[in-house]
């Protein structure tokens, strides 16, 4: 993680601005995001990927869908990439020019589509023959003409959580690459419909550049073959999926140094992976990032309520719970917690916890962490991805405010929950 969220003096900022003084102000549970930690993620991508003439990026609204967040990675020049209208209409709100959405995901309504047909976006990613099927009847109803990009399905593992691998023949996403090629044909010969690409998504949270290398590979063959018929390809998009350092997000003497097996992608090995294996190919380029520009930007705040001890095992119970963050509950997923104030004294192993009753509101599992007291403040991290988009009012709890911070300036980019919200 860069110097945007960082201790100084042993107190936890995120950029300018003490983590206290957040929660102080805001109050706990809270997101708190960094404008310039997003900002450089992004840039770092598009540096990465020069390389790679044309190359475009499309942020992936789903990782986190704040309209204020869209302008920020808006203004830096991404695209959109949604699953809904709901997201549709955000990213037109928010900034994003209509050519450059694209609606993805395998159970379209016909008011999905029909909202994308009429705002004109990019591109329409189809998932199965009957959905193909469907969106020239919509297209035609409506009497406008669909840019379909067709999903294949290249059966590769992408080394990663079964619940986030969506590239392999058995997952429900896209059309088998064994009979794509008759989906294809089907699609090039549609009424209102103009075919202009393939697309692939193997998986989320992949840090390997293997996955992706034989993803390019098959999707190259592919592409190949749709050429021997007479079938052009003027767009490929890889999708998403590139992974981000969830362990040792933060190091400092007084925290224990984290069991790491993570190693990040090499972003130039990839780059390089794509522009050779597309090389020969008259194709724009397209890639989905989410959480690799906005995860390491987000910390979501939260405050100690209580200790206690049952059968030897100590647990530390804090007001955040699995309805504001629930990749724990839904994955098992790995999240650094820290203090926000950083003192000397000894280290305790404990389970992090909230107060919904679940036995999956958990944070952390036995986890190594410098002995805290009710009232301490603690930071989750790498939490701008996947934190606020999944939340709920589970329990009838209230969501947290979201706040955005650049430089030494903070500002509340959503409200937190009241009572009368949830009636």
């Amino acid at each position: 993680m860069t110097s945007q969220i960082r201790y100084d003096n042993n107190s936890l900022y995120i950029e300018g601005l003490p983590a206290t003084a957040l929660a102080e102000k805001y109050g706990t549970p809270l997101y708190v995001y960094s404008a310039n930690q997003a900002a450089d993620n992004y840039r770092l991508l598009r540096d990465s990927f020069d390389i790679i003439d044309g190359i475009r990026f499309l942020y992936a609204l789903k990782a986190n869908s704040n309209p204020e967040i869209l302008k920020l990675i808006s203004a830096l020049g991404a695209g959109a990439d949604t699953v809904s209208a709901g997201e549709i209409f955000l990213a037109l709100r928010s900034g994003f020019a209509p050519e450059s959405i694209s609606l993805a995901g395998v159970g379209k309504t016909d008011d999905d589509l029909d909202f994308a047909l009429t705002r004109n976006i990019g591109t329409i990613i189809a998932e199965s023959d009957e959905e193909l099927q469907v969106i020239s009847q919509r297209a035609s109803k409506i009497g406008r003409t669909a840019h379909v990009s067709l999903r294949i399905n290249p059966d590769v593992d992408a080394r990663t959580h079964p619940h986030i691998s969506t590239g392999l023949k058995d997952n429900k996403f896209g059309i088998n690459i064994d009979r794509a090629l008759d989906s294809a044909k089907v699609a090039a010969n549609l009424k209102n419909v103009e075919f202009a690409g393939i697309h692939s998504h193997i998986g989320s949270q992949i840090t390997e550049v293997e996955p992706f290398a034989e993803a390019v590979r098959s999707i190259a063959e592919f592409v190949d073959k749709l050429g021997k018929e007479g079938i052009r390809v003027s767009q490929i998009d890889l999708g998403g999926g590139i992974g981000v350092r969830y362990k040792n997000a933060l190091t400092h003497d007084l925290i224990p140094v984290e069991n790491n097996s993570e190693h990040p992608i090499d972003l130039r090995s990839l780059s390089q992976v794509i522009k050779n294996g597309f090389s020969s190919l008259d194709c724009e380029l397209v890639m989905e990032p989410g959480r690799f520009v906005i995860a390491e930007s987000g910390v979501l705040l939260t405050r100690v309520l209580y200790r206690k001890e049952s059968s030897g095992r100590k647990f530390v119970i804090v007001d955040a719970g699995m309805n504001d963050m629930m990749r724990h509950a839904l994955y098992s997923a790995y999240h650094q917690i820290a203090p926000v104030e950083l003192s000397v004294g000894k280290s305790v192993m404990v389970d992090v916890v909230g107060p919904v009753c679940e036995s999956t509101d958990v944070f952390a599992v036995q986890r190594e962490m410098p002995e805290v007291k009710r009232g301490d403040l603690l930071a989750i991290l790498t939490t701008g991805a996947y934190g606020y988009s999944l939340s709920s009012n589970y329990n009838s709890r209230l969501k947290p405010a979201e706040v955005l911070v650049d430089e030494d300036y903070a500002r509340v980019i959503r409200d937190r929950d009241t009572m009368e919200d949830l009636v």
